[in-house]
């Protein structure tokens, strides 16, 4: 009775200080994403009773956009438990029951139904903390919205499969729609579907993944994983031709984020992301500062993609890449957010968190790194590798170009949770 008084709130929830939209559809999706970054869904920890009641949401929401169940015992929920780690005991949701949300929307063409074309996000965030929050004092303790990451996701593959759903014909292939739980401690809901699919992984030609998709700026749309494939740049081009998007398309398909679980089972894959801000991990990412309208064209951009690889003819042309090296027990944390898009000669910053190390130390927005105590940095890889060299607690010289000039900074790093 619960879940069902609030979703009947999330659909007449009201208009007030809403951001301005300029179509309904865009209206639609903020609608969806006020109701999942709620304060009733207190952040939508992985195996909450409130992460609970999104999944119930959203395979209403599935069921009244006509797509078939694809979870467990013929419903739209996909269950499955998390695994007791490290990780997952300090996030204090080792054990605890979750579920992913599947629909499924047949393909039309009788030849190639039997294949499919995943298109998912996640739902779950990061409840009260302090597990992965990038806040800093009691703010750690407050409820993180995740408006950004990611109701905006979330509310974006609902679009999309609206979008496919009420076209004629159906795509030729089968879309199938996965919702994720447990992306925030690790990416375990897409890991558990890879192991267990709807449609064999064999037969999934791609995995198109919305995660972080609701602050779009100048147009501008990061797609991550174009190297996983060698027909991914020719095919953003042409979809995107329509959009006039500022498409910055890098990366092979290993990344923190859903992708990874399908990228690992050798399938290609897209992340298509609006740039990291200042309210990333922390209780200010709400609905209120989400650009639907930006939603609603990445959705459109995004259904058409889907469109032309569930019509065509053979697979696309994987490429592998070795998995990246990943840091063991306690992580260094700086807390500047780089600008994705841009390398000049260097790791530039879009922003600092605030109360981070990188904040303390002095380090501004539009501050190009260009080294990490011994070590150059030319890129974000370089960033990454320079960082896991050092622990928490360390004291280091980070070099920065600021305008004309090149700045040594002394940072003493932090730890990430």
């Amino acid at each position: 009775m619960l879940t069902a008084a609030l979703a009947l709130a999330a659909t007449a929830l009201p208009a007030q200080n809403a951001p301005a939209t300029h179509s309904r559809r865009a209206a639609a999706i903020l609608n969806d994403i006020r109701y999942l970054a709620s304060d009733s869904l207190d952040g939508r920890l992985t195996g909450s009773p409130q992460n609970d009641s999104a999944a119930a949401y959203l395979a209403r929401r599935f069921k009244r956009l006509g797509l078939k169940p694809g979870g467990d015992a013929g419903g739209y929920l996909q269950h499955w438990t998390v695994n007791s780690t490290s990780g997952t005991r300090e996030a204090a949701v080792a054990n605890h029951a979750t579920e992913n949300v599947v629909g499924i929307l047949p393909g039309s063409d009788r030849r190639l139904a039997g294949q499919d074309v995943v298109i998912g996000a996640h739902f779950d965030h990061l409840g009260n903390g302090p597990f992965g929050s990038a806040a800093h004092g009691d703010s750690v303790h407050l409820i993180h919205h995740g408006a950004d990451d990611n109701a905006s996701g979330t509310a974006g593959v609902l679009e999309i499969a609206r979008i496919l759903s009420s076209r004629r014909p159906h795509p030729a292939r089968t879309i199938v729609f996965v919702l994720f739980s447990g992306e925030e401690e690790g990416a375990l809901g897409s890991a558990w579907y890879a192991d267990h699919p709807a449609i064999p992984m064999d037969s999934t030609l791609a995995m198109l993944n919305l995660d972080m998709v609701g602050r779009m700026r100048d147009n501008r749309l990061l797609v991550l994983g174009a190297l996983s494939a060698t027909e991914w740049q020719p095919l953003l081009d042409s979809v995107d031709a329509p959009y006039h998007l500022d498409v910055h398309a890098s990366g092979n398909g290993w990344g923190p984020s859903d992708q990874n679980s399908f990228y690992a089972k050798q399938r290609p894959v897209l992340h298509f992301f609006t740039d990291l801000h200042t309210d990333y991990h922390a209780p200010a990412d709400t609905w209120d500062k989400i650009n639907a309208d930006g939603i609603e064209t990445v959705a459109q951009l995004v259904a058409d993609m889907a469109r032309r690889l569930a019509a065509r003819r053979g697979p696309l042309t994987f490429v592998n890449a070795a998995p990246p090296v990943m840091a063991s027990g306690d992580r260094a944390y700086l807390g500047s957010i780089p600008d994705m898009t841009s390398e000049p000669g260097g790791v530039k910053l879009s922003g600092v968190s605030a109360g981070s190390p990188a904040d303390s130390g002095g380090m501004r927005a539009g501050d190009v790194i260009t080294a990490i105590g011994a070590d150059s940095v030319a890129s974000l890889a370089d960033m990454q590798n320079a960082l896991v060299k050092h622990h928490p607690g360390d004291r280091v010289d980070i070099k920065v170009r600021r305008g004309d000039q090149t700045i040594t900074l002394s940072v003493t790093l932090g730890r990430r949770r």
